[in-house]
């Protein structure tokens, strides 16, 4: 049995506003695709790694993938019209190419680079152990209910609310029949792997304890904690 990262950065990135897609954006001299393939890189239970890509960018992802020494990345498949689409695309593809039905795929963004390696363990752990494991936080905020996004009259309890990240990680086979059950259903454009598995039902997902420093990067305030994030230590006092 294997263990494979599966990044998707299929998207073009729209909302940062850029002239390149945000997951080829240079931080700290590098792209941030690579310093989130960095962290499975340097994890030992890690086998391999695939990137459903943007298309036009494969030739730069592999480029950067060598010249940054990510001699993990075995696959690059073709990016959606939408997240489930490359998802989709993805996992059919790591199957097509003979990975086995156990394998566990991590599912993660490609532009959330600040993945711990403690995160990546617990996923592997805890898919091995229960078969579908989400990374999330327990919802600190107060939560309003808004129609349009400026009026609400409605709270959400918080106490039952999980904000999910990635990596999400299942067995190979079981991913795959969520799609192939998405299909029968009409499903076509959920949001995450975890709302789709959500949606098809009839599954318990364990939730992995994400962390706040595993952001995602959507926007130019991102990209700015981002950055100081990654030049910030903890002091030494600090428990």
């Amino acid at each position: 049995m294997k263990n494979v990262a599966l990044l998707i950065a299929g998207g073009s990135g729209n909302r940062m506003g850029q002239d390149i897609p945000k997951q080829f954006m240079h931080v700290d001299g590098c792209p941030i695709i690579i310093h989130t393939m960095k962290c499975f890189q340097l994890h030992p239970d890690i086998d391999a790694i695939a990137v459903v890509c943007l298309k036009g960018w494969e030739t730069v992802l592999q480029a950067y993938a060598n010249q940054f020494s990510i001699t993990k990345l075995k696959w690059i498949f073709p990016g959606g019209a939408t997240g489930m689409e490359s998802i989709h695309n993805g996992i059919y593809g790591l199957k097509n190419e003979g990975c086995d039905d156990e394998d566990l795929v991590l599912i993660h963004d490609s532009v959330r680079p600040l993945l711990s390696q403690d995160i990546i363990s617990s996923n592997i752990a805890i898919c091995k152990a229960y078969g579908y494991a989400i990374t999330g936080i327990k919802c600190r905020e107060a939560i309003l209910e808004s129609e349009d996004g400026f009026v609400s009259s409605t709270s959400i309890p918080r106490d039952r609310l999980i904000r999910t990240q990635t990596p999400q990680t299942f067995r190979l086979k079981n991913i795959i029949a969520v799609h192939e059950e998405a299909k029968l259903k009409g499903i076509t454009n959920s949001v995450a792997s975890c709302t789709l598995i959500a949606e098809v039902g009839g599954r318990e997902m364990h939730v992995v304890p994400g962390s706040e420093k595993n952001i995602k990067i959507t926007t130019v305030e991102d990209l700015e904690i981002l950055k100081a994030l990654m030049h910030t230590n903890k002091d030494e006092w600090l428990k």
